[in-house]
């Protein structure tokens, strides 16, 4: 399984939640949990935490700072990248 910033999903992740038995809205909210989990992972690498010892706060402020690193200096390789 391979990622990159880009990519919140693989394609075999994909694939797996289209032969899911779930309803349109349970898929597209597997992938948003699928994704939101690599969002989170990441935001407590950086934080250099446990995701569970996250606050609602910091997950903000992580978003800001990205956002503000986008405009500052659009090349700068952000995680978010769109």
């Amino acid at each position: 399984m391979t990622t990159n910033p880009t990519s919140f999903l693989t394609p075999e992740e994909s694939i797996q939640v289209d032969k899911a038995l779930l309803s349109p809205p349970e898929k597209f909210l597997t992938r948003l949990t699928i994704s939101s989990l690599r969002l989170l992972t990441q935001i407590a690498r950086d934080q250099n935490c446990a995701i569970e010892q996250l606050s609602p706060r910091e997950i903000i402020d992580w978003f800001e700072n990205e956002a503000r690193q986008r405009q500052d200096q659009p090349s700068s390789g952000t995680f978010l990248q769109w």
